[in-house]
């Protein structure tokens, strides 16, 4: 398992690619934000903030359990918005 500031790094990442996506998106669409596509930059930034928490919870008690669980989710939740933004 990779160090805490690497999976700090990839949970920013992930989720700023995501909401330039919805941006690009939306320009090529005629560059007028919609609410679907501000629904989702909504959702990536809870989800930013839900994954960040998590990553800085101090009273775990397996550590290396509990940092592959969080990459575990951060795949999920990168797969949905990214399937919702080629839905828009």
């Amino acid at each position: 398992m990779a160090n805490v500031r690497n999976l700090k790094k990839d949970i920013n990442f992930v989720m700023g690619d995501i909401i330039e996506a919805v941006y690009l998106t939306e320009l090529a669409k005629g560059g007028q934000p919609s609410e679907k596509s501000e629904a989702i930059i909504d959702e990536a930034i809870v989800a930013f903030d839900t994954l960040i928490k998590k990553v800085n919870a101090k009273k775990v008690e397996n550590k290396t359990a509990h940092f592959r669980q969080i990459n575990k989710e951060l795949e999920e939740t990168a797969t949905q918005l990214v399937g919702k933004i080629n839905a828009l």
